[in-house]
């Protein structure tokens, strides 16, 4: 239950990212999603390694560590995508 709850988490997380972090990243909202899928994973993992959080449950603290982890892969995609 734990992956399927933060593919949830990653589908809201990467419409709040992309809300918070508008900008030209590229490859529109469908990216986003998969990013933000991506940045809850990876918000999850790091989440669970400090105890902040676990991958168990949907709770505020949970949504937090997954739309921090989309934003910051959003960011990172950003600035690889970015045309110099």
């Amino acid at each position: 239950m734990g992956i399927l709850t933060w593919i949830i988490f990653g589908l809201i997380a990467g419409a709040i990212a992309k809300m918070i972090m508008p900008g030209t990243q590229g490859g529109g909202w469908l990216m986003t999603i998969i990013l933000g899928i991506v940045g809850a994973f990876v918000g999850g993992f790091v989440g669970s390694l400090l105890g902040w959080g676990t991958v168990d449950s949907f709770d505020f603290r949970s949504m937090l560590l997954a739309v921090g982890g989309a934003l910051v892969v959003l960011w990172i995609f950003g600035m690889a995508s970015k045309k110099s």
